[in-house]
Protein backbone atom coordinates (compact mmCIF):
# COMPACT_ATOMS: atom_id res chain seq x y z
CA UNK A 1 0.00 0.00 0.00
CA UNK A 2 1.01 3.51 -0.92
CA UNK A 3 1.57 5.06 2.58
CA UNK A 4 0.82 8.31 1.52
CA UNK A 5 -2.31 7.92 -0.75
CA UNK A 6 -5.53 8.89 -0.39
CA UNK A 7 -8.07 8.30 -3.08
CA UNK A 8 -11.64 10.66 -3.10
CA UNK A 9 -14.83 8.75 -4.17
CA UNK A 10 -17.44 11.23 -4.49
CA UNK A 11 -19.84 12.54 -7.50
CA UNK A 12 -19.67 15.77 -6.28
CA UNK A 13 -16.81 17.98 -7.75
CA UNK A 14 -17.08 20.67 -5.14
CA UNK A 15 -16.60 18.17 -2.32
CA UNK A 16 -13.79 16.30 -4.56
CA UNK A 17 -11.84 19.55 -4.71
CA UNK A 18 -12.43 20.58 -0.80
CA UNK A 19 -11.36 16.85 0.07
CA UNK A 20 -8.52 17.12 -2.51
CA UNK A 21 -7.27 20.67 -1.19
CA UNK A 22 -8.28 19.89 2.49
CA UNK A 23 -6.19 16.21 2.14
CA UNK A 24 -2.73 17.83 0.36
CA UNK A 25 -2.36 20.72 2.61
CA UNK A 26 -2.57 17.92 5.49
CA UNK A 27 0.44 16.29 3.44
CA UNK A 28 -1.32 13.60 1.64
CA UNK A 29 -0.82 12.83 -2.20
CA UNK A 30 -4.77 12.47 -3.66
CA UNK A 31 -6.25 10.89 -6.07
CA UNK A 32 -10.12 11.34 -7.09
CA UNK A 33 -13.09 9.41 -8.62
CA UNK A 34 -16.10 10.86 -9.49
CA UNK A 35 -18.37 7.18 -9.25
CA UNK A 36 -17.90 3.88 -7.24
CA UNK A 37 -16.48 2.06 -10.90
CA UNK A 38 -13.70 4.28 -11.50
CA UNK A 39 -12.88 4.15 -7.55
CA UNK A 40 -12.72 0.46 -7.84
CA UNK A 41 -10.02 0.59 -10.90
CA UNK A 42 -7.97 3.09 -9.45
CA UNK A 43 -7.95 1.66 -5.88
CA UNK A 44 -6.75 -2.26 -7.27
CA UNK A 45 -4.22 -0.69 -9.26
CA UNK A 46 -3.16 2.38 -6.87
CA UNK A 47 -3.37 0.39 -3.56
CA UNK A 48 -4.22 3.89 -1.08
CA UNK A 49 -3.86 3.34 2.45
CA UNK A 50 -7.44 5.36 2.76
CA UNK A 51 -10.44 5.77 0.82
CA UNK A 52 -12.76 7.98 1.66
CA UNK A 53 -16.31 7.67 0.34
CA UNK A 54 -19.65 9.15 -0.60
CA UNK A 55 -22.53 6.92 0.00
CA UNK A 56 -24.53 7.91 -3.19
CA UNK A 57 -22.93 8.04 -6.41
CA UNK A 58 -23.47 6.50 -9.71
CA UNK A 59 -22.95 2.94 -11.03
CA UNK A 60 -21.56 1.55 -8.01
CA UNK A 61 -22.23 3.42 -4.67
CA UNK A 62 -20.07 3.76 -1.59
CA UNK A 63 -21.38 0.45 0.25
CA UNK A 64 -20.52 -1.92 -2.10
CA UNK A 65 -17.24 0.13 -2.84
CA UNK A 66 -15.86 -0.75 0.82
CA UNK A 67 -17.86 -4.04 0.13
CA UNK A 68 -15.00 -4.77 -2.97
CA UNK A 69 -12.12 -3.32 -0.70
CA UNK A 70 -12.63 -5.42 1.92
CA UNK A 71 -12.95 -8.64 -0.03
CA UNK A 72 -9.53 -7.88 -1.73
CA UNK A 73 -6.69 -9.42 0.28
CA UNK A 74 -4.52 -6.46 -0.86
CA UNK A 75 -6.58 -3.87 0.07
CA UNK A 76 -8.27 -5.15 3.18
CA UNK A 77 -6.03 -2.91 5.79
CA UNK A 78 -6.88 0.33 3.94
CA UNK A 79 -8.77 2.75 6.00
CA UNK A 80 -11.96 3.55 4.76
CA UNK A 81 -13.89 6.60 6.07
CA UNK A 82 -17.43 7.06 4.41
CA UNK A 83 -19.10 10.72 4.53
CA UNK A 84 -22.88 11.30 3.73
CA UNK A 85 -25.76 13.72 3.89
CA UNK A 86 -27.04 10.84 5.76
CA UNK A 87 -26.84 10.22 9.55
CA UNK A 88 -29.12 8.55 10.89
CA UNK A 89 -28.17 5.39 12.88
CA UNK A 90 -29.32 2.95 10.33
CA UNK A 91 -27.50 5.08 7.98
CA UNK A 92 -24.35 5.17 10.00
CA UNK A 93 -24.80 0.98 11.07
CA UNK A 94 -25.25 0.02 7.11
CA UNK A 95 -22.04 1.92 6.59
CA UNK A 96 -19.88 0.45 9.23
CA UNK A 97 -21.85 -3.53 8.37
CA UNK A 98 -20.45 -2.62 4.92
CA UNK A 99 -16.63 -2.79 5.94
CA UNK A 100 -16.41 1.10 6.58
CA UNK A 101 -14.31 1.61 9.57
CA UNK A 102 -16.01 5.33 10.34
CA UNK A 103 -18.72 7.57 8.77
CA UNK A 104 -19.18 11.14 9.18
CA UNK A 105 -21.84 13.13 8.14
CA UNK A 106 -21.57 16.16 5.43
CA UNK A 107 -21.35 18.90 5.49
CA UNK A 108 -17.42 17.91 6.98
CA UNK A 109 -15.16 19.75 9.15
CA UNK A 110 -11.88 19.66 7.56
CA UNK A 111 -9.76 19.64 10.73
CA UNK A 112 -12.22 16.58 11.97
CA UNK A 113 -11.90 14.89 8.72
CA UNK A 114 -8.20 15.07 8.67
CA UNK A 115 -7.96 13.75 11.98
CA UNK A 116 -10.40 11.01 11.80
CA UNK A 117 -9.02 9.69 8.50
CA UNK A 118 -5.41 9.99 10.50
CA UNK A 119 -6.87 7.89 13.53
CA UNK A 120 -8.14 5.29 11.22
CA UNK A 121 -5.51 4.77 9.41
CA UNK A 122 -3.19 4.23 12.28
CA UNK A 123 -5.67 1.44 13.90
CA UNK A 124 -5.48 -0.18 10.61
CA UNK A 125 -1.59 -0.77 10.72
CA UNK A 126 -1.44 -1.67 14.38
CA UNK A 127 -3.98 -4.33 14.10
CA UNK A 128 -2.59 -5.13 10.90
CA UNK A 129 0.94 -5.76 12.47
CA UNK A 130 0.06 -7.48 15.37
Amino acid sequence: MNQNLILIADDDSDVRDMLTVTLEEAGYQVLAAKDGTTAARIMTRAKPVGLITDVRMPDMNGMELCRLARNNPELRDMAILMVSGNSHTYDVDAGLSAGADGYLSKPLSPRHLVAELQSLISRRYVGAAS
